[in-house]
């Protein structure tokens, strides 16, 4: 599974913790580029003409295969057992959904499954490309009998069979042979058209959408090229050492740079191939997708459209290819249709207009604001602090700009403001979809709430093990912190609220976050380069980041689906384990208040209605994502088509009668609103997020817990508890 943002990805040195930008490049993209051979669409006959590697290709397999053993973090060896994992991930990459191949095509291989491995080690390329084009050959047979299918006439098609089919068949079995395909994309067909009667399109829009979807894909089975072939071998190979280990081809490398160099305008999104899809992997903090508020982590995007422009479908398309459609001119509108993250099956789609823009680095910027509170006849100020990213303008530090900005730099200004302004009694620090950024910000933000002392601990490949510090003994902030966190909190935003929770500088608040705890680095290849990583994070007190991510002190219930989202939803992912710890202070000792703060947050969360209409979306989803399949009889897909509907217009009533307002009518008047709202990019919400006010409370129960918090760094205390070991 490959990424590529679209839109200035935030300049970071890759050994930073910027890396979920560019996560996953790994099993999978099929990216078209100049090189190599490729195969020709024969006008006149349609022959597939099959691909074939290239010198320059063997060369550089030579050389991946020498880079994974002796460089990369996990020690792993090209062996028997390996060939049997590389060959299903290439599969899996290749037909993923078990839709193109049969049994009797897998058992052709069964001579050349073992042998993969010493294969890949001596640059012996052509058993890969051979699986390539049967694939191809397949993929091209499936796409004519589609088209075949849908001229003859949808309306030849029986909807009254009590039929159904899964949604996800990643771990189904092979079909036996070809007749049983035929009737499994007979079955396709009819969800595809079901899919888009239930939207409300007429039959014959219906028969020239999936025609020309069909079509789509079949022009470039066609066009396939030997560079398809090397990048997603290639990455089934890496992808056995880590999720984060992947090759970039030529063209690959080049928009990587591109984007590393924020010279990219677009929506501010990174995408991923999955599968026939190009799914959105997260928004980036300021970028114009993020701001319009619609588009969301896991969504799938299933065609774009250029301003009024008919949208193109775009299901089967390389990632590269998608990419370059949605990038485009400042100030011009991107259509994009998708398969929202939540929907019950692909029948669900909405479309989302996004103004393209570039990322501005203020627009990234750490912000402010303040909860008045009042508690038991005695009221509370809490500052908020919201980072969305750990950013830092190298260029102006670089060219000596003594106010160039930074993470650290705009926080210690802002607490300043709000401790001088406001009188805040604690504060909290908002790190929610904070996707990481800058290593060095991590660690000196860290250095903003303790005297001096460790804040991560990297170990690299060889088992040495680096530890960075915070030495300036100044300290910003003394009193109460609360930290919040979510499944989208990853690897900067991981070393900062678990350096907060080992020196007990604060509670951390949320949900179980990410995950990710690796370093990569780029190093170029005779033929584009490979991303390997190198080294692994570890807290302080001794645990990694990686795979287990950060676990709240208390936990608030998410809507993110953490079996989709999140580095243990990755094949082949690093595994939590531990180092030493190191030396470091307890700033406060929390064990002897947590079962009451909990208590308390339990109670006031049983009694608001915000969480309970949290709770219920998170219930409506959950029933949702355990749906594996759905009938193919129309009068029962449009029964629970419109049950789903009445549960959503439900939910959204009831947000809006919580808030005051007038519900709506209808799903049209909803989604006629939507649109309207995320229009306005200079909206407001009045309403503050009820977990940031939640996060007061909890500041407020731990002052009234112990009073000795209001300031818990003091030369006492320093004196009083002994370093952690």
């Amino acid at each position: 599974m490959t990424i590529a943002e679209n839109v200035f990805p935030r300049r970071q040195a890759l050994s930073g913790t910027g890396k979920k930008l560019f996560r996953t490049l790994t099993v999978t993209l099929l990216l078209s580029t100049a090189f190599g051979a490729q195969a020709k669409l024969d006008e006149a006959n349609q022959v597939y003409k099959p691909v074939a590697p290239t010198i320059e290709q063997a060369r550089a397999n030579i050389l991946i295969a020498r880079q994974l053993q002796f460089t990369h973090f996990r020690d792993l060896s090209i062996n028997n057992q390996l060939s049997d994992e590389v060959f299903n991930a290439y599969l899996d990459y290749l037909d993923g959904q078990r839709i193109y191949l049969t049994k009797q095509d897998i058992s052709k291989f069964d001579n050349v499954r073992p042998q993969l491995g010493s294969a890949l080690k001596t640059g012996q390329l052509q058993p890969g490309f051979d699986i390539y084009n049967l694939v191809q050959e397949r993929i091209i047979g499936r796409l004519k009998f589609a088209l075949n299918v849908i001229d003859q006439g949808i309306d030849k098609l029986d909807f009254s069979k009590d039929e159904s089919i899964l949604l996800d068949r990643s771990k189904a079995d092979w079909e036996p042979d070809t007749a049983a395909l035929d009737e499994l994309w007979i079955k396709r067909i009819k969800n595809a058209v079901l899919a888009q009667r239930l939207n409300g399109t007429d039959d014959d829009t219906i028969a020239d959408n999936l025609k020309r979807r069909y079509e789509g894909q079949l022009k470039r089975a066609y066009q396939a090229r030997s560079e398809d072939a090397f990048q997603a071998y290639m990455n089934a190979f890496t992808g056995m050492w880590d999720p984060h280990t992947s090759y970039f081809s030529p063209r690959v490398s080049e928009n990587f740079n591109i984007n590393m160099s924020l010279s990219l305008e677009g929506i501010g999104a990174v995408l991923q191939s999955d599968n026939e899809y190009t799914k959105v992997v997260r928004l980036v903090p300021g970028g114009p997708a993020s701001k319009q508020g619609q588009l969301q982590p896991a969504d799938r995007i299933v065609a774009v459209g250029q301003g009024d422009e008919k949208p193109v479908n775009v299901i089967g398309w390389r990632l590269d290819e998608v990419v370059d459609l949605i990038r485009g001119p400042r100030d011009s509108v991107v259509k994009l249709e998708v398969i929202p993250a939540n929907a019950s099956d692909e029948t669900v789609t909405k479309t989302i207009a996004i103004k393209r823009d570039q990322v501005k680095l203020e627009e990234q910027s750490a912000s402010k604001d303040v909860i008045h509170l009042k508690r038991d006849g005695k009221d509370y100020t809490v500052g908020v602090i919201t980072i969305p990213t750990f950013y830092a303008d190298f260029q102006a530090m670089q060219a000596g700009d003594p106010n160039y900005k930074s993470t650290t730099r705009d926080v210690r200004k802002l607490i300043g403001e709000l401790e001088q302004n406001d009188g805040i009694d604690g504060l909290v620090i908002d790190l929610r979809n904070n996707g990481g950024g800058a290593l060095q910000e991590a660690n000196d933000l860290v250095g903003l709430f303790i005297e001096q002392g460790p804040t991560v601990q990297i170990r690299h490949s060889n088992n040495e093990v680096q530890v960075m510090k915070d030495e300036d003994p100044s300290v910003a902030y003394d009193g109460p912190m609360v930290v919040l966190v979510n499944r989208m909190s990853a690897s900067a935003s991981e070393i900062f609220a678990g350096a907060i929770q080992d020196y007990g500088r604060g509670l951390v608040v949320g949900s179980q976050t990410f995950g990710k705890g690796t370093v990569q680095a780029v190093r170029p290849l005779n033929h584009g380069q490979l991303k390997i990583t190198q080294s692994k994070f570890y807290r302080i007190s001794g645990g990694s980041t990686q795979h287990k991510g950060v676990i709240p002190d208390i936990e608030i219930p998410s809507r993110i689906d953490k079996n989709r989202i999140g580095e243990d939803a990755l094949d082949h992912a690093l595994p939590w384990d531990q180092i030493e710890a190191v030396p470091h202070t307890r700033y406060f000792d929390f064990s002897n208040v947590i079962g009451e703060l909990r208590k308390r947050h339990d109670q006031r969360f049983a009694k608001s209605p915000d969480f309970k209409l949290l709770q219920r979306e998170i219930d409506f989803l959950n029933k949702q994502r355990e749906q594996d399949s759905v009938s193919l009889n129309e009068d029962k897909r449009r029964s629970q088509y419109n049950q789903i509907e009445r549960t959503r217009l439900t939910i959204a009533n009831a947000r809006r009668e919580l808030h005051g307002e007038k519900p709506f009518e209808s799903l049209e008047a909803l989604e006629k609103w939507q649109d309207a709202q995320a229009a306005d990019l200079d909206k407001t919400d009045e309403e503050m997020d009820f977990v940031i006010k939640e996060g007061g409370y909890i500041m407020a129960d731990m002052l009234d817990l112990d009073k000795n918090m209001a300031s818990i760094i003091t030369p006492h205390q320093f004196a009083a508890q002994a370093p952690a070991k």
